[in-house]
């Protein structure tokens, strides 16, 4: 990808030396860190946009569900799970017989 944009930004001098000595360390250019470290930077706040839109996805259509009456009570799920749990209970014992 060819680079044909500048980027120019200030920081303290101490924090400029260091960085550009660990790059040296690294034998590696500093510019290319920098673009590593913007990547990920905009890699992780696209992932958390993401999940942020899978969440609210996931609201909405709890709230629609409510909105229809399409809900269970704590108890009714609690007894649900406590039929799946005695069921996979059961398969398991069955097995190790």
């Amino acid at each position: 990808m060819p680079k044909e944009a500048v980027f120019t930004m200030k920081l303290e001098p101490e924090l400029r030396d260091a960085f550009m000595a660990a790059a040296a360390a690294a034998d590696r250019p500093a510019s290319q860190i920098v673009r590593e470290m913007m990547r990920g930077y905009v890699a992780k706040r696209k992932e958390e946009r993401d999940y942020d839109d899978f969440v609210r996805r996931k609201v909405e259509k709890s709230m629609q569900s409510v909105e229809a009456g399409r809900l269970l009570s704590s108890e009714q799920v609690e007894a649900e799970f406590a039929k799946k749990r005695a069921e996979l209970l059961r398969r398991a014992a069955e097995k190790r017989d």
